[in-house]
């Protein structure tokens, strides 16, 4: 079991940044595949970023790569998704979530989520 708690969302103006936090409960943190998708109003749940459990691997979605950056801390038991140059179009809740297969885009192959932490950019 995993338990994982968002926290760095806000409101920030385009071009900005915010750095995401995502800490994890559980000894075998450093097992899970970890990543983040993100949901805005009306629309679908969408895949934004996963990393590997070692770290040394990462997958981004086309519209935030270049511009996000995904890291974790096994020590700390916390995944990061540092967000920059961001746009309107990224406001969306965020949501941090693990599993133990492999870095997947589709929401379902992931077994655990967060609460989500709300994002806002103003134009």
């Amino acid at each position: 079991q995993v338990q994982l708690v968002e926290s760095g969302g806000g409101l920030v103006q385009a071009g900005g940044s915010l750095r995401l936090s995502c800490a994890a409960s559980g000894r075998t943190f450093s097992s899970y595949i970890m990543g983040w998708f993100r949901q805005a109003p009306g629309k679908e749940r969408e895949f934004v970023a996963c990393i590997s459990w070692s770290g040394g691997n990462t997958r981004y979605a086309d519209s935030v790569k270049g511009r996000f950056t995904i890291s974790r801390d096994n020590a700390k038991n916390t995944v990061y998704l540092q967000m920059n140059s961001l746009k309107p179009e990224d406001t969306a809740v965020y949501y941090c979530v693990a599993d133990l297969g492999y870095l997947g885009s589709n929401y379902h192959e992931y077994d655990y989520w967060g609460q989500g932490t709300q994002v806002t950019v103003s134009s």
